[in-house]
Parts: C-alpha cells; structure tokens; sequence
C-alpha cells in the first residue's frame, strides 16, 4: 500500500489534475457524454488511490520513497535540520538572565553536595584508569576534565541542572580501547583515542542538527534504561574487587587484611550514615540532613585518617597516585595536547568505529540524565531543550581528546541528586472559583520545585578544577586505594537500590500469596518475572562482552534493545499495570 497524502500534498493534487483538466478540455471530445468535471473527479480519485508512480499529471520521479523522504525534511518534520536547535537558542534565550540571578544558601549546599558526590568517585576511576590505561589517564587527567567540562555546561548548557564526570561505562571502553592498541593494533593510544573522541564530536554534531532526540529518544524505554543502571552497579563492584586484587598483589598479607578491613568499613559507615534521616527522633533533623547528604565524605575522610593512628601506621599501604606539578600523568608528555595530526592515516578512518560507539554511548547515557534531572516532581518551569546540549557535549568531548584527557558526560546517579538537592517548597497565587460563592479568589498554593539556576553546577565544577593544583593534588594523594574500593561498593550499592530489578528479583523469590496485588488486566505474576529474568539475563550477557576482546562494542547492545520493552509488549503492560482495553490490543498483537 501506497503511503497517504497529507492535506497539503493533497490539495496540490487536486490543484494539478484541475489544471491539466483544463487543457485537456480544449481537446475534441469523441463521444461527449462525459463532463469536464466528471473527469477532474476521475482523475483526482485515481490521482488518490493510484499514487505519483502512475499518475500522468505527477512526474515519474516523484516515487513513493521520495515523497516520504521529501516529508521527513518538510518544515517541522523530524529531520527537518537545525529545528530543535533554533528552538533551543530561542529558549536559552529567554531563561538565560534569570538562571544568574538566583542565588542563595540551599544553592550553596547543593554546590558543596554534588562537590563531594561528583569528585569522589572520580577520583576513584582515576585510580583504575591509572593502572589500566598504561598510565595515560591519572587522577590529574579525571579532575581536569571533570572541572573543564562542567564549567563549560554550567555557563553554555540549556540544561544547568545535568551533571557532567567521567562515567564507569566509558572507563570500562577506554580500558579495552587501550589493550587492542596495546596488543593488536601496536598504535598510540591518546592519538587514537583523540581522533576517535574528534569523530564522536562530529558525530554529536549531527545528532543535534538533525534532531535526534524527536526520532530516538521514543524508543528508550525502562527495559534498556534498567539494564543499564544495573550494568553500572554490576561495574562498580568488580571495580572494587579489582582494586582489592591489585593490593594483594602489591602490599603485604597484614595490610592487605586491614585492606579489606578498610574497604568494608568505608561501605558499610557510609551506607549508615545515608539513612540518617530515618533516624527520627534521633539528633536535630539538621543534623540528620548533614550526615546524609555527605555520608559518602565523612566515611572517606574517616577511613583516610584511621590508617595513620598507631600500629596502622606501621602498615605499608597504596594510595592515589597523584601529581606533584600540573603535568600529565604519563612522565613522557609534557604538556595536555596531543599530537593527533601524526596517527597514520588508515588508523584515522579506522577511529570512526570506536568514535560511533562512545556516541551511541554518551548520546544515550547524556539525554538519560538529562531527563531523569528535569522529570516532572521536580517542577521545573522554565524551558528547555536537549539538542543544543548534545551539539555542545560534541565540542567538550572533541576539546578533551585534543587535550589528552577522558571526556565527561552526563553523570547517573548525580544528575538527579543534583535536582533532589535543590528541592524546596514554592508558594505560588492562583485564581480560584470559590464553591460557595461562586466568586474568583486568589489563594495561595504550596508546591515543589528545584532552584533552576547556574550557581550550584559552576561552584561544584570550580572547586573540582581547583584540585588540579599541586598542593591539592596532595591531599588527595592521600587516599589509600583500600579507601576507594569501598567508594565503589557504596557508588554500586546507591545505584542497586533504586533501582526496579532489584524489587521485582526479589518478588521472583516471594510465595504468591506473599505478593502485593498485581496491576489491573494481569492475570498472573509470570509475565513479570519473565521480563525481569530477560532484564537480568541480559545485563550477564553484556556484562560478561566488557570482560572480552569484543568489550569496546557493549553500548551497541544496549542500544540494539531500545524498543524491546514494546516487542515484550505483554509483560510490560502487566508491569504498568495498563488499563484492559490496552491489554487486549496487545493480544490481538499476538503478544501472548
């Protein structure tokens, strides 16, 4: 079948058959029975029903394939260039004064919360990366990426509220990247690495221009986003184990015990301290607050301390490795550039493909945060946009393979931490229609909303690049590695607890009676259970590729499952807990 003509197509139909009716009316008629307008009529219904291809009035050329092509780009259609970015600047324009002009204590907090949040496990990739990328990419290489790139989303974005870092899921990619170099391609690594994160600028680049949030962003659904939230988890932990390992092999068999010692109580103390405000009535509910919101930064500055305080000072122990001037990590580069332009030539063509998988993966993980930071409960008012974002995400991670250092992106689970930081009560007037009166009044109405401002990303992404200084870089330098083990079984361990798997795995373990009421047209709990087993299977799978030579093409998979949740359209809806009308839609699908 033929694709239908819109409206505006149509009636530029209508108006070619009635003017080749016209000239073919000045024609003999052999027969004359039939009118001119009969056979306007005619050809308008076949013109409708038989399509360009045999219409004599429309060209040949004009095949079905191209009519639906030339509409995508029509204006306001999907792949219609620039349209969401116009749309971007022009609200960018309208909010961009006012995000400067708010500025008060609970913003502060927030910058000193998402601060200690945002360095932290920073700090703690570095120390992988380290060790993992042949020395390449250190602390001093995480910080000032984190720093730069947050200050130039702070001032730039459209989207202030989106946190940006260096991610576990890109260290993973950055770590294999390096060993194919290493092993079998016999290449640089940061000359590759900096064209492949210049291709994935370009790359960022058309995204934006062609509005890629309208046509991807709707098959995003909690199927892939789950999985991915639980492959982060899964990340941290054996994180964890791994720099664990790597004590043992370096430290002797009594630090390596107090290690492990160090690593469990960094995780457990801080896991305490992040329920104190279910402690009720215990301490003032300020207090409470405090001890919370930075549990993860009293735990470290404890168990960084402890080591120093008697016979545990007698322990030889690892820590960071940090820089003692502003220097690359790798003692034969002298400064943050590379020499891109010296990478053979064949090798920058062949950096395409793993410059289209970090934009598969930061375009998802990105616009994900950016969501997750700007949902409804949060009440944001003022408006937004995501493609200006994705084009200026393609600027920072093309300036950071330049520079020689990781590039940052939206960061999960501190983008909507960030948003949960700046939550306060707004009062707002509305017009009311009294009911007994029956006359309009002005009453006030309590609200929640987030501080939507530039204040609190700007002071957080400052005091970050600030620690790229020598005498800071000390201080962190500090940090025994036993220390951020334990960072990333609490990162994994946060991250785990949210999240929905974790719930209905343990509903698949639950007797039936046992379990809550199911959702309205579910007849049973199986589809449930298969959709989380499917959820849990899968992220094994891609788990298990990160540990292969096949480990640099893991986002691709993840994005092969975007729309899966609708294919296993049974299951969902029975999680939803849609309506029954739905329910039976799908089964007409033959989605049993």
């Amino acid at each position: 079948m033929l694709p239908a003509l819109d409206d505006t197509t149509r009636s530029g139909v209508a108006d070619e058959s009635e003017r080749g009716v016209e000239e073919d009316t000045t024609e003999p008629v052999i027969h004359g029975e039939i009118n001119p307008r009969q056979i306007t009529m005619l050809e308008k219904k076949f013109q409708e029903n038989s399509g360009a291809t045999c219409s004599s009035v429309t060209p040949h050329s004009e095949t079905p394939l191209k009519q639906t092509i030339k509409r995508q780009f029509n204006p306001g259609a999907k792949l219609r260039p620039f349209r969401l970015l116009r749309q971007d600047v022009r609200n960018i324009r309208k909010r961009y004064v006012s995000d400067w002009r708010l500025f008060n204590q609970l913003v502060f907090a927030s910058a000193v919360y998402v601060f200690f949040t945002n360095i932290l496990p920073g700090i703690t990739f570095a120390s992988d990366l380290y060790v993992r990328t042949g020395r390449n990419w250190g602390t001093i290489e995480v910080v000032f990426s984190t720093g730069l790139c947050g200050i130039i989303f702070s001032l730039f974005s459209i989207q202030p509220l989106t946190i940006l870092g260096v991610t576990g899921p890109f260290s993973v990619l950055a770590e294999n990247i390096y060993e194919l170099c290493e092993s079998s391609f016999h290449v640089d690594f940061l000359p590759l690495m900096a064209w492949s994160l210049i291709h994935a600028g370009w790359m960022h680049y058309l995204l934006a221009v062609f509005n890629a949030h309208d046509w991807t962003m709707q098959y995003v659904t909690t199927f892939s986003a789950d999985i991915f939230s639980l492959l982060n988890s899964v990340i941290y932990f054996h994180k964890a184990i791994q720099e664990l390992q790597r004590n043992h092999a370096q430290v002797s068999f009594a630090s390596f015990l107090y290690s492990v010692i160090g690593a469990i109580g960094t995780f457990l103390l801080a896991v305490a301290l992040s329920t104190a405000n279910s402690w009720k009535p215990l301490f003032h509910r300020y207090i409470r607050m405090g001890l919370s919101e930075y549990a993860a930064a009293i735990s470290i500055i404890l168990f960084i301390g402890l080591p120093h305080i008697g016979e545990l000072a007698t322990l030889d122990k690892q820590t960071l490795v940090v820089q003692t001037s502003f220097h690359p990590s790798d003692p034969a580069r002298n400064v943050f550039f590379v020499k891109f332009w010296e990478l053979p030539v064949q090798w920058i063509f062949l950096s395409i493909i793993p410059g289209a998988i970090i934009t598969v993966l930061f375009y998802f993980d990105h616009e994900i945060s950016s969501i997750i930071c700007t949902l409804p409960r949060y009440g944001t008012a003022k408006p937004g946009g995501f493609a200006w974002d994705i084009m200026l995400l393609g600027t920072t991670t093309a300036l950071c393979g330049i520079l020689g250092i990781p590039p940052a992106n939206g960061l999960l689970p501190q983008a909507p931490l960030h948003s949960e930081s700046l939550l306060h009560i707004a009062r707002h007037k509305v017009i009311v229609t009294s009911p007994e009166t029956g006359e309009r009044e002005v009453t006030c109405v309590e609200k929640q909303q987030v501080y939507e401002q530039r204040w609190s990303p700007l002071l957080q992404a400052a005091g970050i690049l600030i620690f790229v200084s020598p005498p800071l870089q000390h201080v962190l330098g500090l940090t025994p590695t036993s220390v951020l083990a334990g960072l990333f079984l609490f990162m994994g361990e946060q991250s785990l607890a949210v999240n929905p798997i974790l719930f209905r795995f343990f509903h698949m373990l639950t007797p039936p009676s046992e379990l809550p009421a199911l959702p309205k047209g579910v007849r049973d709990h199986w589809g449930i259970h298969g959709y989380t087993a499917v959820q849990i299977i899968m992220t094994g799978v891609i788990f298990y590729v990160t540990l292969t030579v096949a480990a640099p093409a893991f986002p691709v998979i993840i994005i092969a499952h975007f729309g899966t949740e609708r294919r296993y359209g049974l299951w969902m809806r029975g999680l939803a807990g849609k309506d029954a009308r739905k329910m039976r839609r799908i089964k007409r699908l033959g989605l049993k």
